[in-house]
């Protein structure tokens, strides 16, 4: 098999990943050489490439060449050129400066090419797929999105583990504010390659935060929240998985169908109450609702935010509505509005604070230590949704 390029200004970015990759100045010598050489696998077209040389040259040889895969290069790669890149049969776009990227397109075109020439599956190659971590309260005000940021930090580890936080609050998302991010980019972007998705599809979507931590910011406004369906979560979480050791994604205080997607997948239940009456009825609700989904209870971790408050309650008072053990404890401090206010996190800033303390227990003790759980199916959802 043979690799081809066509990058008549700048050669240097594929001759570092294929230094044997055969060189065209113009795409009438591109041609050429695909032409002459019936073994060729893999075209790689740069990032000087205009992208209608580049879906036309795709789409004259997806049926003709089928064998032939081309991965497109770009300076930056954004929805617009990703979906029409995608339909024209182009099979990876991936950032020009990611040398390991372009690798692991290309190993993943020649995969599919390998198959249509030869008729069988491609060598399995071991994965280890990250874990799903989702932090959920049943009443609005519980503290979910900063306890959901701030363990996100605490799991990226300063870039020791690659984690992708999901703002799956659709509606009123407040991650974006919360850790002062442009949301140029949001989960509702992913709308028009709805099963297409794939690696560099997610890439294209993410705001880096920090060393080792993504962030999927949700729509900015409810009405761009409506256009993402369970199907589009689902795949999403499924691909990020493979991607990140772990993701870990913050939800509205309600069980809507896109929340049940990345309940279904999650191997953490972090479930946020605080010392009141209300909030701790609906943690009992919400186990309740868990114990139906049969969602296994060892993976249930019950975080109780503002825990000093002196509000009337004891901790009698709580174990007994509750009915479940406690895992984290966070306390109450005038640290974290201050945090909120200022868009970063208490694990960023100071992370010997009690808080931050808290949170990292929670990822030394649980997480971090714990083996992968498998998933019991789910048998009772049709029954869920037809409200029986």
């Amino acid at each position: 098999m043979s690799e081809i390029y066509y990058e008549p200004e700048r050669a240097g970015p594929i001759l570092d990943v294929f230094p044997d990759a055969h060189g065209a100045a113009d795409l009438a010598e591109l041609a050429a050489l695909v032409h002459a050489d019936p073994g060729a696998q893999l075209v790689i077209l740069g990032p000087t490439v205009t992208l209608p040389d580049a879906v036309g040259f795709a789409a004259r040889h997806r049926l003709t060449r089928p064998s032939l895969g081309v991965v497109l290069l770009r300076d930056q790669v954004d929805v617009a050129v990703l979906a029409e890149a995608i339909r024209s049969g182009v099979r990876e776009v991936i950032t020009a400066a990611d040398p390991d990227g372009i690798r692991a397109a290309c190993a993943r075109s020649l995969d599919v090419s390998r198959q249509l020439v030869l008729g069988t599956p491609a060598p399995a190659k071991p994965t280890r797929e990250g874990q799903i971590l989702t932090v959920f309260a049943g009443k609005g005000g519980s503290g979910k999105s900063t306890v959901a940021s701030n363990l996100a930090v605490a799991l990226a580890a300063g870039g020791a583990n690659r984690v992708l936080l999901v703002d799956l609050d659709l509606a009123f998302g407040d991650i974006a504010i919360m850790l002062q991010l442009v949301p140029r980019r949001t989960i509702a972007d992913a709308v028009p390659m709805v099963g297409r998705l794939d690696e560099t599809g997610i890439r294209s979507l993410v705001t880096p935060y920090a060393p080792g931590l993504d962030t999927l910011l949700a729509p900015p406004g409810p009405a761009e929240g409506e256009r993402v369906g369970r199907e589009l979560v689902d795949e999403i979480l499924k691909i990020a998985r493979r991607m990140y050791d772990y993701v870990v994604v913050d939800t509205p205080p309600a069980f809507t169908d896109q929340v049940l997607a990345a309940l279904d997948l999650s191997q953490w239940y972090l479930l946020v109450a605080t010392p009141d009456v209300p909030s701790l009825k609906n943690l009992r609700l919400t186990l309740n609702m868990f114990d139906l989904l049969e969602y296994p209870a060892n993976q249930r971790l019950v975080v109780l935010n503002r825990a000093d408050a002196q509000v009337g309650l004891t901790q009698a008072d709580i174990d007994k509505v509750i009915r479940a053990p406690i895992n984290g404890r966070v306390p109450s401090t005038r640290d974290v509005p201050v945090s909120i206010n200022r868009g970063v996190p208490l694990m960023v800033s100071s992370p010997q604070s009690p808080v931050s303390r808290c949170v990292q227990q929670i990822v030394d003790t649980h997480i971090a230590t714990a083996e992968e759980h498998d998933r019991p199916a789910h048998r009772r959802r049709g029954l869920l949704r037809k409200g029986r």
